[in-house]
């Protein structure tokens, strides 16, 4: 669990919850419409944006992860990989989806569609191949629309 300050009390968060209000804070403060696209679909030009977006914050990550993006593993390429440099810390997939309104009904279901795929192209082979467990792998969908994010 997450301590997060909100009105002077300190809350119990879980990992997504927490990662959820700080997306949705810096993307809030930092992002242009201009950044992130007109058109979810179009050449997954947002979607690039987006991976470059969060992949920036994971910099302070490198000592505990080895942290790799784009790379094959299954039966697809997953977005972001963090393998830990420790057996206390588990691996982490990123898998990151552009809202289509046509495509899924909700940013949810859009994050939903992103675990599914991780499942589905089971990236998570790589790491079970290094002798990462996949319990000890957490898998997280991300959800982009314009200047709101979706963590799954």
């Amino acid at each position: 669990m997450n301590l997060y300050l909100e009105n002077d009390k300190i809350q119990e968060l879980d990992d997504k919850k927490v990662m959820n209000l700080y997306m949705n804070r810096v993307a809030l403060t930092t992002l242009s419409h201009f950044d992130t696209g007109k058109h979810p679909s179009e050449a997954a030009e947002p979607e690039r944006f987006y991976h470059g977006f969060v992949l920036g914050p994971m910099v302070d990550l490198a000592e505990r992860y080895t942290i790799t993006s784009n790379r094959e593993s299954g039966f697809g390429r997953y977005d972001v990989v963090l393998e830990p440099l420790s057996d206390t810390d588990g691996a982490i997939i990123l898998e990151f989806k552009v809202h289509d309104p046509d495509e899924e009904a909700s940013l949810a279901d859009t994050a939903q569609e992103a675990l599914d795929q991780i499942e589905r192209m089971k990236y998570s082979a790589s790491l079970e191949a290094k002798g990462t467990p996949k319990e000890r792998t957490r898998q997280y969908g991300f959800a982009f629309e314009g200047k709101t994010v979706f963590i799954g």
